[in-house]
């Protein structure tokens, strides 16, 4: 990996760190904090929250038909999601010890802690306790497939690539046949010391 690139990766390391320090700062601004799993308001946040909640009904009434209609198909994506889900589970419990991958933590990926703001409706929460998970369920199996690709074939490809997945820079580059093998072992190494 040549040093420019190791460079912008220590970039990136130092700006989510930033991004995190950020995110705190937020807590702070919008009254809140996470005590473990739970998420608390203050008082007079929670309670200005249940003041701008739109009921239901009203909810409904001003809702887009085409938005009604669809959102069967939408809610009915919930079973790919969960097959997916546990595909990609089984086969990280089966195969990644075998091969000294550390397992992903299917907690980091899908979150689910929308439901808890007090502004939001009842189909309001549903919809964004789905998406949390199905979102959820896309990175974590993107998470396992990247572990997997690190494994096996740690390979740029030779076209650019839109949104590669956060491993994909420490690759090697695409044509590089002389250090390839060592390539493949320095980075089943590193997946090995992520344990």
């Amino acid at each position: 990996m040549s040093a420019r690139v190791s460079e912008i990766l220590a970039e990136i390391r130092r700006l989510e760190d930033e991004l995190e320090e950020a995110i705190e700062t937020q807590e702070v601004r919008f009254f809140y904090r996470i005590e473990g799993t739970k998420i608390r308001f203050e008082k007079t946040v929670k309670d200005a929250h249940l003041k701008l909640r739109v009921g239901i009904l009203s909810w409904l009434s001003d809702s887009s038909p085409r938005n009604i209609i669809t959102a069967p198909l939408i809610y009915a994506m919930i079973v790919p999601f969960t097959l997916l889900d546990a595909a990609v589970s089984g086969y990280q419990f089966i195969c990644f010890p075998l091969y000294r991958i550390p397992k992903v933590r299917r907690g980091k990926y899908i979150v689910i802690d929308r439901q808890g703001l007090s502004y939001l409706n009842g189909i309001e929460k549903f919809n964004c306790m789905y998406c949390g998970y199905a979102n959820g369920v896309i990175a974590y199996a993107r998470e396992i497939a990247a572990r997997t690709e690190q494994y096996w074939c740690p390979v740029k490809h030779a076209h650019k690539i839109l949104d590669p997945h956060r491993r994909y820079a420490r690759f090697a580059d695409f044509g590089d046949s002389e250090d390839f093998h060592r390539h493949v072992d320095d980075m089943r190494d590193a997946l090995a010391k992520e344990a």
